[in-house]
């Protein structure tokens, strides 16, 4: 876990989750007294995890909890008031949101955190095979279009074409979407 916001409107936990969050190492930790200046916040950078303290001064939390957790890849926890921690856990754990009842036992909030970054761990890993699989899909789209013109110009047929485009890539040892690009823009 690179970075942690904090939005909270009491120093006491601030510094309570400050404190908890050493062990984890985490190299940036910033903090908001609002849900105003964190919104304004999110929509300049990205936070790892966000931990909200509920209630805050200008809102609950809930609603920007469910925000960040649905439209941002931050992992969130919300910590609410013991008496409304069933009612606000049932509305928000459809949107991946951990919550946490105060008073603060620190093994429970421990293990959210711990569960928190497990699931941005995964979800990292996820992003990543998802942007290499967009990029796999991006290749075979422009080295088929290459083929398309290599069949139209050059009289090929689709395997001629192919079998064209990797023995270009093994000779010039490269890629055969750079051979693909070059057979476009050649065009």
């Amino acid at each position: 876990m690179d970075s942690v916001l904090i939005i909270s409107n009491m120093d006491k936990a601030t510094g309570f989750f400050a404190d908890t969050l050493k062990p984890v190492s985490v190299e940036h930790i910033v903090t908001v007294s609002n849900c105003g200046e964190a919104r304004r916040l999110l929509a300049q950078r990205d936070f790892d995890l966000v931990i909200i303290n509920a209630p805050l001064s200008d809102e609950t939390g809930e609603n920007l909890s469910r925000h960040i957790s649905s439209n941002l890849m931050s992992q969130v926890i919300l910590v609410v008031k013991s008496e409304f921690f069933d009612a606000i856990t049932a509305n928000c754990q459809g949107d991946g949101v951990l919550t946490v009842s105060k008073p603060i036992n620190k093994a429970v909030f421990w293990s959210a955190l711990m569960l928190a970054k497990s699931a941005g761990n995964r979800i990292k890993r996820m992003r990543s095979e998802n942007e290499a699989l967009k990029q796999k899909i991006e290749d075979i789209r422009i080295v088929d279009r290459a083929k398309m013109i290599l069949v139209s110009c050059m009289e090929m047929t689709e395997n001629e074409a192919h079998r064209y485009i990797e023995k270009q890539a093994m000779n010039q040892r490269t890629s055969k979407r750079m051979v693909a690009e070059s057979i476009i823009n050649a065009e």
